[in-house]
């Protein structure tokens, strides 16, 4: 017996939610231990190291990943008609990738400079 689409959506929301479960408080934890304070100065000091920098994009990309799926969830189930549930997938896809860009970008400039 063959599992339908659907099984492959909730496992990759599972997926997501135990890697946010590990790279959260991850987060919480190395910032509160190694921010100097809560400034600008700091944030940047954080993200200036590079472990720092590829979990804080690995927490991001699992994030948005994660509310991808879960929007797409709902749109699927509560929007009926076929062109509006066209565009919100769309424009749920294009502002999931322009927040993973723009994190991206961020990071590779505190990192590299600009």
């Amino acid at each position: 017996m063959r599992a339908k689409p659907g099984t492959g959506n909730f496992m990759a929301q599972r997926v997501s939610a135990m890697a946010l479960l590990v790279l959260a408080p991850w987060f919480a934890l190395s910032a509160a231990l190694t921010m100097p304070g809560p400034s600008y100065i700091g944030a940047i000091d954080f993200l200036t190291e590079p472990l720092n920098a590829v979990g804080v994009l690995l927490l991001v990309g699992a994030g948005l990943y994660h509310m991808r799926l879960g929007m797409r969830e709902i749109v699927e189930d509560y929007i009926h008609k076929p062109t509006t549930k066209a565009l919100l997938l769309a424009l749920n896809t294009l502002a999931s990738l322009a927040l993973g860009v723009s994190a991206v970008f961020a990071v590779l400039l505190v990192n590299f400079g600009g």
